[in-house]
């Protein structure tokens, strides 16, 4: 599986070796074969393939760590209010979260993004709304359990304050199936951000998303197959090394998904 991990690395290294930008168009060079100057071809435009590959993997990883730390942030402190506090804030808050659930995550996002606009923060903001919601059952639970320890309780006895309590005692040991969850929503996140851009409501035009890129070339996919494989490859690639990242996470910290 190494693989997964190091050929979008080279891409992106690659690239910045030879420094060829990716946006400039060459009609002279439209669907243009490798050479030493553009190692992977040029696109219907004339741009350097190579180059629109390693803006889109920067891109793609940019958009899922904004989303899972912002979602992560939100989800994990709606869970531990809602867990600590219970009663009717657990809930509103997790009611909340059930129409969420109650939605295909994909078809959510597709609805949000279409009615914010394309752009990237959109885009961010819409993945966003529908990603928080494993973090805050997931932290929830954590919380429950831990409510009734025996450390928590000389706590409270103490009059410990309850943000002292978070950051102190939840936050550490509910750390671990939290970063596992992460890396899983990393993943799905790179994967919606490629779906709506995909679709025409993520990124837009002169910037490239490996989404926006199988987008254009599937026009032309009979004469230059090429133009889906590889930001396709690069994709898949990506998802993998994370995935990958994830299982080990897991076997590493012998947690369980909730």
């Amino acid at each position: 599986m190494s693989i997964c991990f190091a050929l979008p690395v080279l891409v992106l290294l690659t690239s910045m070796l030879l420094g060829v930008d990716g946006h400039v168009v060459d009609l002279d060079l439209v669907l243009a074969g490798s050479s030493s100057e553009h190692l992977l071809g040029c696109d219907n435009l004339g741009r350097d393939v190579l180059s629109r590959l390693a803006e889109g993997l920067q891109l793609s990883i940019f958009v899922g760590v904004t989303v899972v730390l912002l979602g992560g942030v939100l989800g994990i402190t709606i869970g531990v209010l809602a867990g600590w506090y219970g009663g009717w804030l657990d809930i509103v808050l997790m009611r909340i979260a059930d129409v969420v659930l109650s939605f295909p995550g994909i078809l959510l996002a597709i609805a949000l993004a279409a009615m914010l606009g394309p752009g990237v923060e959109n885009l961010i903001l819409a993945l966003v709304v529908v990603g928080w919601v494993g973090f805050a059952r997931l932290s929830r639970v954590q919380v429950l359990s831990l409510k009734s320890a025996a450390y928590i309780e000389a706590a409270l006895a103490n009059g410990v304050s309850f943000l002292y309590i978070t950051l102190r005692h939840l936050l550490p040991n509910i750390a671990a199936p939290l970063l596992v969850e992460a890396s899983f929503g990393l993943a799905a996140v790179m994967i919606g951000e490629a779906g709506l851009s995909f679709l025409g409501v993520g990124v837009q035009a002169p910037d490239a998303s490996l989404g926006t890129m199988i987008r254009e070339g599937t026009r032309l996919i009979l004469v230059q197959p090429s133009l889906v494989i590889w930001p396709g490859l690069m994709l898949f690639l990506v998802v993998m090394a994370v995935n990958v990242l994830g299982d080990a996470l897991r076997d590493r910290l012998d947690v369980k998904r909730v």
